[in-house]
């Protein structure tokens, strides 16, 4: 029996007080909808399916590589005319998963146990106990402790001052036979407090049917908690951020401390890894065995090398450093980066495109810029590679074992030789060959007497 999947996506979220749609905020640097697409797709389904409405254009863009099909919910009637908004395009003999766009953090795992029990006729509900309910629809079941079989799911406006002592909630996310969905849908009416279509109807219905209902709760209420508004978000972020930590603790990545450590991607890490507070990974990253990294750091989509020191307050982004490098304090690794071993990046220099060979450093108030730089190349304080013409990028090539003296402009294209060295202050427009003194700077004048100017 194939799986579909439908994730409601439609609604506005006036509560975020923002003009982006609620299911495009980031959780873990990833919009919430996407959270919920990635973990649907790890169980295969045939398709799925976002009914978007506020903000559709929006949403679409942001999913359209994802391989989802988008439907439009005209008007936001409520949870039951969303699904019946996709159930059109929905194979009849197919299990449906219904999930939603600001549930961010239902995993997998629990997806597949909810569509298994569907796949057994039932209708599959996951429910969670929260010790306070307010605003949740409540779990009805039958016996005067409400401790029997699942019977209905009562709104939160719409239930008895009785119903709302009910601690087990319905989170809205259901798998249940599409033939089923497609008999009970038509039948639900918008005779409730919010005169909306609810889907959570159609667990009477199951009931009368004499459909069995099954259901699942979470490992954690986070994992099935909605989003409505900023701090709501933000208690969700710190969660999951918290879980990420002690999962890297758990495989030997030793945090500083895990409450000052933000993973907003995939991070593969060797053993003996430390790192300090306040440190982003961002995208892909791999770190090496042995690497250390310093406080305040952000890595973004980098592979970094075993034993590499990256000190406080450096920026590396899409770069691509070798074993034993020392990078920062105060360095900034643009895309195309590449360092070999031992090289050296130090405080207050920034790479752009730029290979630094084995050995190789660049100590200070350097930029680099579309550069090739060979093996055991010393770059002095102040030098900068000038690659640009206001039109065109061009590079620049310095061979192995060359000095750059302090201080000095480097204008691209031009090629520095094997052993060359640069004076400090100097501006290089033309090539230089191996092992020679370059020098172009202004011929120094002392002027004497000088009479120093005064204040008038």
């Amino acid at each position: 029996m194939s799986l579909e999947v439908i994730i409601l996506a439609a609604g506005q979220g006036t509560r975020m007080r923002s003009e982006k749609p609620k299911v495009l905020h980031p959780l873990a640097g990833k919009p919430m909808l996407v959270h919920t697409i990635e973990q649907a797709q790890r169980l295969q389904p045939g398709q799925t399916h976002i009914v978007v409405g506020h903000q559709a254009h929006q949403v679409e863009a942001v999913v359209a590589s994802l391989g989802v099909k988008c439907v439009l919910q005209a008007e936001q009637l409520g949870t039951g005319h969303a699904v019946a908004q996709a159930m059109p395009a929905v194979d009849s003999d197919a299990i449906v998963l219904v999930l939603y766009g600001d549930v961010p953090l239902v995993p997998a795992a629990l997806m597949q146990k909810l569509t298994e029990q569907a796949g057994q006729g039932k209708l599959a509900l996951l429910t969670v106990n929260l010790n306070d309910a307010s605003g949740y629809g409540r779990i009805v079941r039958q016996g005067p402790d409400n401790s029997g079989p699942i019977q209905a799911i009562i709104e939160h406006k719409d239930a008895t001052p009785e119903q709302l002592q009910i601690k087990e909630i319905n989170t809205g996310i259901l798998a249940v036979k599409a033939s089923y969905l497609n008999a009970w849908l038509p039948r639900i009416e918008s005779n409730n407090a919010q005169g909306e279509i609810y889907l959570t109807d159609v667990v009477a219905m199951a009931v009368d049917d004499g459909i069995a209902i099954g259901y699942l709760q979470p490992d954690f209420p986070q994992q099935t908690q909605g989003v409505n508004d900023r701090m709501q978000l933000a208690a969700l972020e710190r969660w999951h951020q918290q879980q990420q930590a002690h999962q890297l603790l758990s495989d030997g990545v030793q945090l500083a401390d895990p409450s000052r450590f933000d993973l907003r991607g995939e991070l593969k890490a060797g053993t003996d890894i430390y790192i300090d507070i306040n440190v982003i990974i961002e995208g892909q990253v791999h770190l090496g065995n042995g690497v250390h990294v310093g406080p305040n750091c952000h890595i973004k989509d980098a592979h970094i090398g075993a034993g590499t020191q990256i000190l406080a307050n450096s920026v590396i982004d899409q770069a691509q450093i070798s074993a034993n490098c020392s990078i920062g304090p105060f360095a900034r690794l643009r895309p195309g980066t590449i360092l070999h071993e031992n090289a050296k990046v130090g405080n207050f220099v920034e790479t752009k495109k730029t290979t630094l060979g084995s050995g190789s450093k660049a100590n200070h108030f350097t930029y680099l810029g579309d550069t090739e730089v060979g093996e055991h190349v010393n770059i002095g304080a102040g030098t900068i590679t000038c690659n640009f013409d206001g039109v065109n990028k061009f590079k620049t090539h310095i061979a192995d074992g060359a000095f750059i003296g302090s201080n000095s402009s480097i204008v691209a294209p031009v090629s520095i030789g094997a052993g060359a060295t640069i004076a400090a202050g100097s501006t290089i427009t033309k090539d230089v060959a191996n092992d020679n003194l370059a020098i172009a700077r202004g011929k120094q004048r002392n002027i004497a007497p000088w009479v120093k100017p005064v204040k008038l």
